[in-house]
């Protein structure tokens, strides 16, 4: 196992950068809330040799990048993880980081790890035979979060959190924590995400793949040229679920970037479509939709497949901020959750934004999650 020493360069670490419309979104929203032109994370990559999947394939070198701001303190009591959430990279949760924020980077060593298959972590897209393209196996977020650990503990000598806070995927990662390393963490921050994906959310996430799938140019996986046609198909399928129905009623899609401000709906999605998910590989996407699809915390060893039970294990305290309009993560699977664990804060978020509200995708919302993170967190 080794670790890359992190330079202070933003270089890329020579790796694919994926435009996503989502990423684009936050990142507009993380100007609004910080207009100065801040410096990104410091990157980072940690190697791990011979990883061993639940799945029992072992990767022979597995690598996790990150991203950091702040400084750890000498107790190395100050540390945050921010797990990434679907094909974001480590400049995903800027939106939500800054000087006088709940997360600033003069208090806090923040971490914001990448998820297997985005294009820089360990992905189809970029290791080599005999895992390239469609024979990468399917990781899990428990395989994500066990890499996570030994880069926290083996590559920066970290072996406690004050806080793990994570969107979407990421507060699927962040319930794993809570289960599977109970005392590691303090404190467990989820918005728009929940600890297994639910039947439906099963159901969404296979119609997306089956977009993918069906372009002919696909070839299973092996192709030549990325099936541009299914990739475009599956991001108008994942538009129509990002944001509610009276969101797209009251037009707000003219407040997402000034460019749409003159859009109508049908240019709005044939732009999107077209954009949500260009200069993605089809490998990398289907990738994390399994990780996500396969998602529950009531598989971990010991619970018998309880998702009740793997709750009820949770020994820290928990803010669960579900967006009240969000498609992916539903409002009424977040309540149920919510019964199973002891020591929770249920903060559902008052917004039309749908499963961005999570991220702040509104200042409304971003105000929410704000106000809610200082004082779960004790932030002065």
């Amino acid at each position: 196992m080794s670790i890359q020493v992190r330079s202070a360069s933003r270089v890329s670490l020579g790796l694919l950068v994926v435009p996503l419309a989502l990423c684009a979104l936050l990142a507009s929203v993380a100007r609004a809330a910080d207009p100065e032109n801040k410096p990104g994370p410091v990157p980072g990559s940690f190697t791990i040799e011979k990883l061993q999947l639940e799945s029992g394939v072992t990767i022979p070198k597995a690598i996790v990048v990150y991203g950091t701001y702040g400084t750890l303190n000498a107790a190395k009591d100050n540390a945050v993880l921010l797990p990434s959430h679907y094909m974001a990279q480590s400049d995903g949760y800027d939106w939500l980081i800054g000087e006088g924020r709940a997360l600033d980077p003069r208090k806090h060593f923040l971490i914001m790890t990448e998820l297997f298959g985005n294009a820089r972590s360990s992905s189809p897209s970029n290791t080599p035979e005999p895992f390239r393209g469609p024979r990468f196996p399917v990781t899990t977020i428990r395989d994500n979060v066990e890499a996570v650990r030994r880069l926290l503990e083996d590559g920066l000598g970290i072996h406690h959190l004050k806080a793990v806070v994570g969107f979407s995927m990421g507060a699927q990662q962040a319930f794993q924590w809570a289960v599977s390393h109970p005392k590691f963490s303090d404190k467990i921050v989820a918005t728009a995400g929940t600890a297994r994906c639910w039947p439906h959310g099963v159901v969404r996430l296979d119609g997306q793949i089956r977009a993918i799938t069906a372009d002919p140019a696909f070839k299973r996986g092996d192709y030549t040229e990325q099936p541009v046609r299914g990739i475009e198909t599956t991001g108008a399928v994942w538009l129509a679920w990002l944001y509610s129905q009276e969101w797209w009623k009251r037009e707000l899609w003219k407040k997402t970037d000034p460019a749409a401000a003159t859009m109508t709906l049908a240019q709005f999605i044939e732009n999107q479509s077209k954009e949500f998910f260009a200069g993605a590989d089809a490998n990398n996407l289907i990738l994390q939709m399994r990780t996500w699809q396969a998602h529950d915390v009531g598989t971990t060893p010991g619970f018998g497949g309880s998702t009740e039970q793997a709750l009820r294990s949770i020994s820290v305290p928990v803010l669960y901020l579900p967006s009240e309009t969000d498609l992916y993560f539903p409002l009424g699977d977040a309540r149920q959750e919510s019964k199973w664990i002891r020591k929770v804060t249920l903060a559902p978020i008052p917004s039309l934004w749908g499963h961005p509200a999570g991220a702040g995708a509104s200042p409304e919302d971003l105000a929410f999650i704000e106000r809610k993170l200082r004082a779960f967190l004790g932030t002065p």
